[in-house]
C-alpha cells in the first residue's frame, strides 16, 4: 500500500482538513477573544493606575498577552475542532459511507492528523518567534509595574548577585561572557550584616580584576555623606554568568536562546535539569497538536443515532483535559527534579498516543 494509498481520495481530504482547520481556528479566536477580555478585567486597572498609561498601553498590553493565550489553547482548540468536525460528518453520516467504501479508522483519521501536523509546524514557530519575545517583554514591563520599559528585549533586567557579604543590584544587563555590559549598578556594602555605604554608577564591564564601574558615587550610612569616586573596580570575585544566568527564564527565551543558555550553565556548573525539561516541552507542546485527533476520534464513530453521540464527544473531552492535567504535573515534577527532563517532557505524551490508539481501535472494532 503507498502512502498516497492510505488517505481517502484528494477531494475528501481537502473538504477534512478545511473544516478541521476552519473549525479549529474559529475555536481558537472565540478562546482568544472571550479569555482576552476576562484578563483586561483583571488587568486595566494595574495598567492604568500608573501615571500617564492610558488606552495605547492597554493596547500594547493585549498586544503581548494574546500571543500567550492563543500558544496555551491552540491544542485545546485542536481537539475542540477535531470533536466538532467528526460530530459533523458523523451525523450526516458521512463517516459510515467512507468506513463502507473499506477505509479503516486510521484511514479516515488521516486528512485530519496531516493537517494538525501542520498546525504543530506554525504552532512551534509562533512559540518560537513571536510568544517568547512577548513573553519576555511582559515580564519585564510588569517588574516596573507597567511604567516605561527599561531595557530592549533580549536583555535581562532587575538582577541579584552576592559577593562575600556584599549585594550587587543591576538593572539592565547586555552581551555575554566577556561582552557582558552592566546598567544601574548599585552596591550594597555590607559588613557583618550591617549596612556600611551604598555604591551607585551608571554603567560597567569586566576588566582583568574585576568590574570596572563609572561614574559611580558612595553614600556613607554612618556619616550620611556622598563621594564622587570616578571609575572603581568592584565585585572582583563575580563571574559574567553570575549576572547573565542569575535568572534564566524558559518560558521567555527561543528554543536556540535557551539551548545556549542551558549549555552556559553546564558549563559553569549550574543545576539545569528543569530547564532541560523546558527545552524538551518546547518540542512535546506543538507536537500536541497532532494527538488530539487520536484523543477526538471517539465522537467519530458508532452510530449517531443510538444517542450516545454527545456521551462520545464528552468522553474525547475528557481525554484532551486529562492530557493536558497529566503533562501540566509531569511537567512541575521535572521542574522540581523528580523526573528527568525527558520523561518530564514526552511521558504524558507518549502515553496518551497509546492511549488513543488504544480507543480508536476499540472504536472501530
Amino acid at each position: 500500500m503507498t502512502l498516497v494509498s492510505f488517505f481517502p481520495s484528494r477531494t475528501v481530504a481537502i473538504y477534512m482538513g478545511r473544516m478541521f482547520l476552519v473549525r479549529t481556528f474559529a475555536v481558537l479566536a472565540a478562546l482568544v477573544l472571550v479569555l482576552q477580555a476576562l484578563d483586561l478585567l483583571s488587568t486595566s486597572g494595574d495598567i492604568l493606575a500608573f501615571p500617564g498609561n492610558g488606552d495605547a498601553q492597554v493596547w500594547q498590553y493585549v498586544s503581548l498577552r494574546a500571543p500567550q493565550i492563543v500558544s496555551r489553547f491552540l491544542p485545546f482548540s485542536v481537539l475542540l475542532g477535531t470533536i466538532l468536525t467528526l460530530i459533523t460528518m458523523n451525523q450526516n453520516s458521512e463517516i459510515v459511507a467512507l468506513k463502507g467504501s473499506g477505509l479503516s479508522a486510521h484511514q479516515v483519521l488521516a486528512p485530519l492528523l496531516v493537517a494538525s501536523l501542520g498546525v504543530a509546524v506554525i504552532s512551534f514557530a509562533f512559540n518560537d518567534r513571536v510568544v517568547a519575545r512577548a513573553t519576555a517583554t511582559l515580564n519585564q514591563w510588569q517588574k516596573v509595574n507597567y511604567g516605561k520599559l527599561p531595557i530592549d528585549r533580549g536583555d535581562r533586567a532587575n538582577v541579584w548577585v552576592r559577593d562575600g557579604d556584599d549585594l550587587i543590584e543591576v538593572a539592565q544587563i547586555r552581551g555575554r561572557g566577556d561582552a557582558t555590559r552592566l546598567g544601574g549598578i548599585t552596591l550594597y556594602d555590607r559588613t557583618g550584616g550591617n549596612l556600611v555605604a551604598i555604591l551607585r554608577a551608571d554603567h560597567g564591564r569586566q576588566v582583568a580584576n574585576g568590574w570596572e564601574v563609572g561614574p559611580a558615587n558612595r553614600f556613607e550610612v554612618k556619616s550620611g555623606t556622598v563621594h564622587d569616586l570616578g571609575t572603581v573596580v568592584i565585585a572582583k570575585d563575580v563571574r559574567p554568568d553570575q549576572f547573565t544566568l542569575a535568572s534564566v527564564d524558559a518560558d521567555g527565551l527561543s528554543f536556540g536562546a535557551l539551548k545556549a543558555a542551558i549549555a552556559d550553565l553546564s558549563d559553569a556548573g549550574r543545576p539545569t535539569k528543569a530547564l532541560e525539561g523546558s527545552l524538551w516541552h518546547k518540542l512535546s507542546g506543538p507536537l500536541s497538536s497532532v494527538l488530539m485527533p487520536l484523543l477526538g476520534a471517539v465522537a467519530a464513530f458508532g452510530i449517531a443515532r443510538s444517542g450516545k453521540l454527545f456521551v462520545r464527544a464528552v468522553i474525547g473531552m475528557g481525554l484532551g483535559f486529562a492530557f493536558f492535567v497529566a503533562d501540566n504535573f509531569a511537567l512541575a515534577m521535572g521542574n522540581l527534579g523528580a523526573y528527568p527532563p525527558f520523561l518530564a517532557a514526552w511521558a504524558p505524551f507518549l502515553l496518551f498516543f497509546f492511549i488513543g490508539e488504544a480507543v480508536l481501535i476499540r472504536s472501530e472494532e
